[in-house]
């Protein structure tokens, strides 16, 4: 058990690790990296998951129900925690619901429990992105217009891929093997990234930091475990949602804080204290994983 979990997680913070440790020395033009990954990489991946006939997504349905749940409803329930403590809700909540579903949950989704894990990591991670880049936006602007989520990248290869699923019509074995090698760069480049953006953490707002790092996947638990009761989850969509609803806060928090200038110091504090607060948490969700349940992982 000790072994399968140091195997999952080992090779996340080691390829992290190279990011901080080449930024460290070097200064990487990191947003331009986020940016070709974002557009090229990640919609590939995600363009070639979806499209392969092989991949039944109509089985996915309740999985990303209950991603949607998580990811929505952590904000409904630490709502009334953020007024009670007075911190500004537009900077508090994001961060706790929407999750590090890419730069860590893909990779470490995939480590844990094989490539076939990789269908049912890339549905969370759309769930997540697509709300994120909608209801998001729209906490922190509530006139951002919806219509700018369709020129997304990522949102046209995920149409691309269902209505090619969907459809029935098969793509040839060397176009798929093709997008798969290039939607594989994007898996160790997110955590690349990770590691470049540890070492942009700002301790000023530790306390803050502190508490999301707890209530980030305690509040995605506690919404995971009667979504998997209600829906029937079992196996390996169960353990993915486990995983998912324990990650911590998603880097892009903070560049979308930036954005809109909604405080962004406190945001980086939340981001980069929380994902240095996965070393605890991980092990122990995997280890509940392999145990209770997704044993045959183990």
């Amino acid at each position: 058990m000790t072994a399968q979990i140091i195997a999952t997680l080992l090779p996340v913070f080691l390829i992290a690790g190279c990011g901080t440790l080449y930024g460290r020395f070097r200064t990487p033009d990191i947003r331009s990296l986020n940016t070709l990954n974002m557009e090229i990489f990640v919609p590939m991946l995600v363009f070639a998951v979806l499209a392969d006939g092989q991949a039944p997504l109509e089985e996915y349905a309740g999985l990303a129900l209950a991603a949607a749940v998580v990811v929505l409803g952590s904000g409904l329930l630490l709502w009334p925690l953020a007024r009670l403590l007075k911190l500004e809700p537009k900077t508090f909540l994001p961060p706790m619901m929407f999750n590090n579903s890419g730069n860590m949950g893909v990779p470490l989704l995939v480590l844990a429990f094989g490539e076939a894990a990789l269908p049912a990591a890339v549905v969370v991670f759309i769930v997540e992105m697509l709300l994120h880049f909608s209801v998001g936006l729209y906490m922190l602007s509530p006139r951002t217009p919806l219509w700018r989520l369709l020129r997304m990248p990522i949102v046209l290869a995920s149409i691309a891929g269902l209505a090619v699923n969907l459809g029935g019509a098969p793509l040839p074995a060397w176009l798929l093997e093709a997008l798969h090698m290039l939607g594989g760069v994007c898996i160790p480049l997110m955590l690349f990234a990770l590691g470049v953006r540890m070492l942009d953490i700002d301790f000023s707002d530790w306390k803050t930091g502190l508490l999301g790092a707890v209530l980030c996947p305690l509040s995605g638990l506690l919404l995971a475990v009667p979504m998997i009761l209600w829906l029937e989850l079992t196996g390996l969509q169960a353990a993915v949602l486990w995983v998912f609803a324990a990650l911590p806060p998603a880097v892009l928090n903070y560049l979308v804080a930036e954005q809109y200038r909604q405080e962004p110091q406190k945001v980086a504090s939340l981001v980069l204290i929380g994902n240095l607060g996965s070393l605890v948490v991980m092990p122990i969700v995997l280890a509940l994983v392999f145990m209770h349940v997704y044993p045959g992982a183990a």
